[in-house]
């Protein structure tokens, strides 16, 4: 949750005098007390002497401390300062309440490293097992915070071993929202709802459900599960507003006006952030206030406003200390570089691309160091486990051992003896069944005599990369090939060479694709390689490369001279779309005009070209036959 905090709700209810007690919200620094005036009306009245309204308890300043933190920032920092200024006379758990609430402060604040060494103050076992709770999932949110995504989770676990122990049973939806907030951040969002819905199945209050329901909604953006009724985030943001989460709604609005631009309402978007700006910033929330400056300069700039996209581009980057590391800085890098290229102005676009690219590696390096961290974390625990279990099985074993050596010695080593073949058949058994499962994975996978994705295989892997480039926006790329004359090389030659032919093919196609390329055999001779994040050009150049790739391999070695040559057809998302079948029927119709041309060459799918040549054979068809061929 881009650094907001959501804390356990207030387990420190106060019942004060209803009339002349009876404390309410603060307003700025003054306290209001319901009634108040009605008693001194009073007093007035009947000629008595007004009593001094007594000034409120350090238990009470508390209780109203917990429940306008993020809601009212400017109001909890007034009212920290009061407390702090009585500190002296708290109890234990007063001091331990007010070091939390001032570590609080320091991350809301943005100081996270401050806040977590405040915080890490608290997780000593002097501090009863709740403190260490709150203090626990506070530096999961600061760890989020500050990118230390191994700390963050290492910590989530340690504070999830420490939930049985809290006598508040709110506690725990309390650590689920925290758990929420840091896999988001991290990119594991099917786990951020998770989490998310574990507050919104067993909470009633309503602070909670704002925390809950927008990170859900977060996730579900990202997974692209978001429903397309807005009502349910509408709703999110009304129950965040409701509660004075002022940061909380706008970062659901945020999510609203993103979704919103995706379906192409980018006016509907800009209207939305442009609205509540001065809310926004008046947060002085920095990670909040870029994102939105930023989002409006992609979103105006999509609009053809230059001036006003440049504006808020502009006021993004200026708070690029605090929006580090993230897709909004990138967004606005690239917004001034686009505005300086659309005003001729080389040399500032060449600065501003330099930046776009710094700022675009740092943003994939910290996607890559989240997934990072949470396979290190997950290995880690996983180690844990298994370490656990080891003793666990190690203990069982002695306790027997202990028991049967009282019978006898030769039992014992009996005993001992079976436990062991026990766990060593369990262990053989165990490998064979995993080696068993690799092998009928790979061969439901691979073609058996290339080694590369079979025609099966290689269509769910191409849909899933499609499928994520057109949610990335990026582009892709279809190269298919069909070897030149294969049938008379089996003719010839023999099956045996024919084989070995589509062997050395697959081999020195593989050298062409990357790791995130698919390459497969689609049956026969036929091959394709599914290029992501590629053009048609790049695209272009690749299969000519691997055209005269295998134009060049030896074939002495079968005891026979002859060549191996490929007819290519090449198309890209940009031409076709981001079907697979769309692709693979383009690319194939390219792929059988190289073969009409003469073979040995590639050809390449343009769209206005093929209507041109559909047109122009319909002209050269008889008369008759043209009328009846346009009257179809």
């Amino acid at each position: 949750m881009k650094g907001i905090r959501m804390d356990e709700r207030n387990r420190w209810k106060t019942s004060l005098p209803s009339n002349q007690g009876r404390l309410v919200q603060r307003n700025g620094s003054r306290w209001r007390n319901a009634g108040r005036g009605l008693v001194l009306a009073a007093l007035l009245a009947w000629g008595l002497p007004a009593a001094a309204a007594p000034e409120p308890t350090l238990e009470q300043l508390l209780v109203e401390a917990e429940a306008i933190r993020s809601g009212d920032p400017v109001a909890f920092r007034q009212l920290l300062r009061e407390i702090n200024g009585r500190a002296t006379k708290a109890d234990k758990g007063q001091k331990a309440q007010i070091e939390y609430l001032n570590a609080y402060a320091l991350a809301f604040s943005g100081r996270f490293n401050d806040a977590i060494k405040a915080a890490q103050a608290l997780l000593k076992p002097e501090y009863s097992p709740d403190i260490q709770i709150r203090a626990g999932a506070l530096i999961v949110n600061n760890y989020a915070g500050t990118r230390q995504f191994v700390e963050g989770l290492r910590q989530l676990e340690e504070t999830l071993t420490l939930l049985p122990q809290a006598t508040d049973e709110s506690l725990k939806i309390h650590v689920a929202v925290a758990a929420a907030v840091l896999y988001n951040q991290i990119g594991q969002y099917e786990h951020g709802v998770r989490f998310a819905d574990q507050v919104l199945e067993t909470s009633k209050v309503p602070r909670e459900l704002c925390f809950a329901g927008f990170q859900k909604a977060e996730a579900q953006f990202f997974l692209g599960e978001l429903s397309n009724d807005d009502q349910a985030l509408k709703a999110v943001i009304d129950g965040c507003q409701a509660n004075k989460e002022v940061v909380l709604a706008n970062l659901a609005r945020q999510v609203l006006a993103q979704k919103w631009a995706s379906q192409g309402q980018r006016r509907k978007a800009i209207s939305l952030l442009q609205a509540h700006l001065a809310e926004i910033e008046g947060t002085r929330y920095p990670r909040l206030v870029g994102e939105t400056h930023a989002l409006l300069a992609q979103y105006l700039l999509e609009e053809q406003d230059i001036r006003a996209a440049e504006d808020h581009a502009n006021r993004a980057t200026a708070l690029s200390a605090n929006i580090a590391f993230s897709s909004p800085l990138v967004s606005a890098y690239r917004t001034l570089y686009e505005i300086a290229e659309r005003r001729s102005d080389k040399v500032q676009a060449l600065v501003q691309y330099r930046k776009y690219a710094e700022a675009d590696r740092a943003y994939l390096n910290e996607v890559n160091a989240r997934e990072l961290a949470y396979q290190i974390v997950r290995q880690e625990t996983l180690q844990k486990t298994q370490q656990i279990s080891a003793l666990d099985q190690k203990n069982q074993v002695l306790q027997l051992q202990q028991k049967v050596d009282q019978q006898a010695a030769q039992n014992t080593r009996l005993i001992v003896i079976l436990l062991i073949l026990l766990i060593a058949s369990i262990g053989y058994w165990a490998f064979k069944i995993k080696r068993v499962q690799l092998s009928l994975k790979k061969m439901a996978e691979t073609d058996a005599l290339t080694g590369i994705c079979n025609r099966h295989h290689f269509t769910i892997r191409a849909e899933r990369a499609l499928a994520e480039c057109a949610r990335n926006g990026e582009q892709a790329a279809l190269i298919m090939f069909d070897l030149d004359h294969f049938k008379n090389i089996n003719d010839r030659f023999g099956h045996g060479t024919g084989d070995w032919a589509l062997k050395e093919v697959a081999e020195a196609s593989k050298g062409f694709c990357r790791r995130i390329d698919v390459l497969g055999r689609l049956g026969g001779e036929e091959f394709a390689i599914l290029m992501y994040g590629c053009d048609l050009r790049a695209a272009s150049r690749v299969a000519e490369d691997c055209r005269v790739r295998l134009a060049q391999i030896e074939t002495r070695e079968t005891g026979h001279v002859f060549a191996i040559t490929g007819s290519f057809g090449v198309t890209s998302t940009q031409q076709s779309g981001y079907s697979l079948a769309k692709l693979l029927s383009q690319a194939d119709k390219q792929l059988y005009r190289a073969k009409h041309a003469g073979r040995n060459r590639v050809c390449i799918y343009d769209a206005e070209q093929e209507s041109a040549r559909a047109t122009s054979n319909v002209l050269e068809m008889p008369h008759r036959d043209r009328a009846e061929h346009l009257g179809a």
